[in-house]
This record gives C-alpha cells, structure tokens and sequence, in this order.
C-alpha cells in the first residue's frame, strides 16, 4: 500500500503523530503556552465532533430506509435472493458475537494509567454535561426500551438502537404501499441519503484538522502512552480481522460442498484486488471472474449474488465497529456491563446493511450510533479516523473473502449457463466444463 503526501490517509496519520506529539509535550512541560494550546485544540476537537453529531440523525435515517427497501427488493427476485439475505444475516451474527466475546478481554491487555484515564474522563465532562451516559437499564426496561413512544424525542436524544428499530419498521412498511404511494418516500430518503453522503465529505474534508485536535488533547492526558494504546489497538483489531478472514474458509468449504483449496482459488484475486484498492466495489470484477473459473458459469451467482452481497454486504462492521468503540471504553476507562455490550452488537448488525461506501464512512454511520447507544463520548473517533489506513486493508479482504463465502455456499443450487452450440463452442473455444 502506497500513500500520496497529499493523500487523505496520510494527511490523517500525520495529523495524529503530529497531534500526540504536541499532547505529549504539554503533558511533559506544563508550559503556559502548551496549555494554550491545548485549550485550542480541545475546542477545535468538540467542534468537529459537534459536525459529526449533527450528520448521524439524517444520515442514518435515509440510509436503513433505502438499505431496507433495497433489501426487500432483493428478496423479492426468488427464493436464491432470500437466500443471499439470510446467510449474510447469519454470518454477520455469529462474527458480531464472536467479536463481542473476544474483544473485551482483549482489551483488558491494554495497560492505562487510571489517573490518565480519569484525567480523559473529566476533560469530557463538561462536553457530555449536555447529555450524560445512560445509567444501565434492567432488562425489562431494556426490552420496553427498544420501542421508541415518541420517535422525535429518539432522535433528539440519540437513542440510537429505539429509533433504528423504528426506521426498519417504517420501512418494512413503506414496502407494502402501492408502488406510486412507496416511489415519493424513497425518492426522498433517497435524496437525504444522497445529500448527507456530501455533507458527511465536507465533514471527512476538514478531518487532519479534528484529528489533530482531538489527538493534541489526548496526548496531553495520556502523554506518550497515546501512541501505544492506538497501536494495541490497531494490533488487536488486524489480528480479529484475520482471524474472521481465516474463518470463512471452513465455512465456504462445509456448506458450499466444495474445497478449501477450491474457495482459496476464487477469492485469491479480490483478495489482491481488496489489498491494493481498499474498495470491495472495485473488487467486484475479480469476484466475478473467480467465481466462474472456479464454482462454475452460473448468471445468478455472477449477475445478482456477487453484486448484491458487493453494494450491502460488509463483514467487517461487526467487528471493526464493535472493537473500535471497546477500545475507547477502555481508553477513557468506562466499564461496560454485558447489557451494554449486548447493545452495541445488536447495533452493529442492525446498521452493517448500511454502510456507505465513503472512506471511513463506517465509523459515522456505525461506529458513532454504536458508541451513542451505550453513552460513550465521540470525542475518541477521531483516533479511528487517523489509525483506519491499516486495518481498512483487513476489513476490505473480510469484506470479499465474505462475498465469496455467500457466494460459495449458494453455488450448489445456482444452475449452470446453458451450453453454447457445438459450432458456436468450436468457434469461441469455449468448453462446458467449469475451470477448477
């Protein structure tokens, strides 16, 4: 991976090195014009955070509805479209929970002072003063919790996980109008969607700025302890990442009645593709090519499984949205109970199918309702901004290793192309016999 000097990524990073150096000499001298400047970057840091608070609401709002409509669009092509949903419901569960599991105790190996900790904490009080965390609800209130009485005042608080189950409803709804009453609302989440998506860039646009910030003003907490904690982070995160990655194989190979050298063979060039372009879109050909030279020329799988799983499918939400927020739990030192982390992984799943295709736009549309959800401060995502450009290259192999997982499993019953003529076979050299 190569990065431009003038390239967001690296503006990102160098914004954070720079930001926890600065943090890091303030802490260390004390100087008047130190904490100067870190009273600068501190309100500089809440202002960006302020920008990404205010894009949430709408942002995510149009997008579960166009995703949902979407996606019962999908199904309704045939029983291989169910199907598709399904699995990529499933595998999206059973990583979500195996993330939840794995992540806290690893966490747990990240060693913070706790007088830095609670110096982080109290810089944010006065910012969360506004809109304090949550206390931990019972389960009874939990479960009445998660219906919304007034979906407004959801949105006005943040109540993330009530409002999200209030957006999916209204849009399951919406797909049983007739098709002139159900085109306006989708034109218009569509156009919102649409619209956020710029407002969302001009927001990533000022990025360094924030990061710069919110780092300066972390590093004059944490001191030089900031930069080990982020690369732990990033660590742990890469290493869930492959090990997910690894999973897949197995799982292709048990329920796509195939090889694991098989499924190796038909997602290797994505997987280059994923690794050299961090984009699963651009990936998309390679999917294609490799699914037919190695599970068969089948339409369905080529024309409506690969694509359908490349626009709404990203395996890597469950983990990189859970372990990025489990993470500054950690770094401000707040104790999440398992009703909390339960929370976020519901959230999780629950916006994976949303995830836009924007860089870092996971960590605005999921990272930030998941953090909301549980009452952790925002001000810490800019860190995940900074330190994405590695672990992006590991969420965008998941992505299209889990592509072609779905793919795999519905090979079996997708039904092979008709066989050219004879002539037309001798002409074309092409033969009936699928590549191995």
């Amino acid at each position: 991976m190569t990065l431009s000097r003038r390239s967001p990524t690296a503006l990102a990073l160098g914004a954070l090195a720079a930001g926890l150096a600065l943090g890091a000499v303030a802490a260390a001298t004390d100087a008047p014009a130190a904490r100067a400047a870190d009273r600068l970057a501190e309100a500089l840091g809440a202002l960006w955070v302020a920008a990404i608070r205010m894009t949430l609401v709408p942002l995510v709002v149009s997008l579960l509805v166009t995703s949902v409509v979407g996606v019962a669009d999908a199904r309704a092509v045939g029983r291989l479209g169910a199907r598709a949903v399904g699995w990529f419901l499933a595998l999206l569960t059973v990583f979500a929970l195996l993330a939840a599991t794995a992540g806290p105790p690893l966490m747990e190996g990240l060693a913070i002072d706790p007088a830095a900790a609670a110096a982080v904490r109290a810089a944010d009080a006065d910012r969360a003063a506004a809109g304090a965390a949550p206390e931990l609800p019972t389960l009874r209130g939990f479960v009445v919790g998660l219906v919304p009485t007034n979906p407004v005042r959801a949105a006005a608080d943040a109540a993330m996980l009530p409002l999200i189950v209030f957006v999916v409803l209204f849009a399951a709804a919406v797909t049983r109008l007739p098709a002139t009453a159900r085109a306006p609302v989708v034109a218009l989440a569509t156009a919102v969607r649409d619209a956020m998506l710029v407002l969302v860039r001009w927001v990533l646009a000022v990025t360094p700025i924030g990061v710069f910030a919110l780092a300066a003003d972390m590093g004059a907490q944490l001191g030089v302890g900031a930069a080990g904690a982020v690369g732990y982070y990033v660590l742990v995160l890469c290493g869930l990442v492959a090990v997910m990655v690894a999973l897949c194989y197995p799982i292709a190979a048990a329920f796509g009645r195939t090889s694991v050298a098989t499924f190796a063979r038909a997602a290797a060039p994505a997987q280059m593709v994923a690794v050299s372009t961090r984009s699963s879109l651009a990936s998309l050909p390679a999917l294609v090519d490799g699914a037919r030279r190695h599970l068969g020329d089948r339409p369905a799988i080529g024309g409506f499984v690969l694509p359908l799983a490349v626009s709404t499918f990203k395996l890597n939400t469950p983990i990189a949205d859970l372990v990025g927020p489990l993470f500054l739990a950690h770094l401000y030192g707040v104790e999440l109970g398992m009703a909390q982390i339960a929370t976020m992984t519901v959230v999780c799943v629950a916006m994976s199918f949303s995830n836009p295709g924007i860089p870092s736009g996971g960590l605005f549309v999921v990272t930030a309702p998941v953090m909301l959800s549980v009452g952790l401060p925002l001000d810490g995502i800019g860190l995940l901004i900074a330190a994405d450009a590695i672990p992006d290259v590991f969420n965008t192999v998941v992505n299209v290793t889990g592509d072609m997982t779905v793919a795999t499993v519905l090979a079996p019953d997708a039904p092979l192309a008709e066989a050219a003529p004879a002539d037309d076979a001798r002409m074309t050299g092409r033969t009936d016999r699928p590549a191995v």
